[in-house]
């Protein structure tokens, strides 16, 4: 590994426990102004100094991110549906090496759709990203969409994400399910899960904890952190469980504790008239992170 890419990976993997806690704020590129991230840089703003790197597209990396605060970049790469197109799957490689390298970007990440209609098209499309990005020491993390017709067990999983590593995906993000020791032994790259749609917030500090206890390096969470009522707090009591070793009791008491001395966001949730809904009928889409 050329010692770019190995300080590159560093940045995002910290070398001190080997563990990691990523922000993702990238969910604009297919979902559009979605709850609590309407204002980019407000949601951002006061969580950047508690994660280890922030995912995201260089549109809101330039406009919505102080370019003074050294936090790393893991820049979603991919693109071009939205949640009213056809199928999600349909993603091509939207930004250059060269953009990537202007932003600084610490790693490249893109989506691999396994059992989607355009499975061929992003594996191959990951292959020659990596390919490329290989030439400027730059690390891809491959994110594991879940195709419409694929149940979220261990044995898809393990599909998804020996493919993405057989690629040459440096990381590769994931969801949890039942026996993840297997989707994580199957894999010879690092495991990073993601949070999913909004749950309540120990429920969440469970998912992080149950991954990391199953050989999950960290978390990409996303939802999870910026939708609480208390997103400091959220991310504070997740660093504990990835980088303190804290249990579930504890990082929950954490979490109530800090929440107790923190107002909640000065913008309130939309009222059910307000959410944007899309423009025409849809089907039942997949769920991304």
């Amino acid at each position: 590994m050329d010692w770019g890419l190995k300080n590159r990976l560093a940045k995002i993997i910290k070398p001190a426990d080997g563990k990691a806690v990523m922000l993702a704020v990238d969910h604009g590129y297919f979902l559009g102004p979605t709850e609590r991230l309407e204002v980019p840089k407000n949601t951002i703003r006061p969580l950047l100094k508690y994660c280890d790197s922030l995912m995201l597209t260089r549109g809101i990396l330039r406009t919505s991110v102080d370019a003074n605060f050294p936090v790393p970049v893991v820049l979603r790469v991919s693109g071009g549906t939205s949640i009213i197109g056809e199928d999600l799957s349909n993603e091509q490689i939207t930004t250059s090496i060269k953009d990537a390298i202007r932003v600084n970007a610490s790693a490249l990440a893109m989506s691999i759709f396994v059992g989607g209609k355009y499975e061929h098209q992003t594996i191959v499309n990951l292959g020659k990203l990596v390919n490329e990005a290989e030439e400027y020491g730059i690390p891809v993390l491959a994110v594991t969409a879940v195709g419409k017709d694929m149940v979220r067990d261990s044995r898809y999983f393990s599909l998804a994400c020996r493919i993405a590593a057989e690629q040459g995906a440096h990381i590769v993000k994931t969801y949890y399910c039942e026996n993840f020791e297997e989707v994580v032994n199957s894999c010879p790259v690092p495991i990073i899960i993601a949070g999913g749609k909004k749950i309540p917030e120990r429920d969440a500090l469970t998912l992080a904890y149950n991954a990391i206890k199953a050989g999950a390096v960290g978390v990409d969470m996303g939802r999870n952190i910026w939708q609480s009522d208390y997103p400091v707090p959220m991310i504070k009591a997740v660093r504990s469980i990835v980088h303190g070793h804290a249990t579930v009791d504890q990082a929950y008491d954490m979490f109530k504790n800090l929440s107790k001395e923190s107002p909640p966001p000065k913008t309130s949730k939309p009222s059910a008239s307000s959410k944007q809904k899309p423009s025409k009928p849809t089907k039942k889409r997949k769920k991304k992170e």
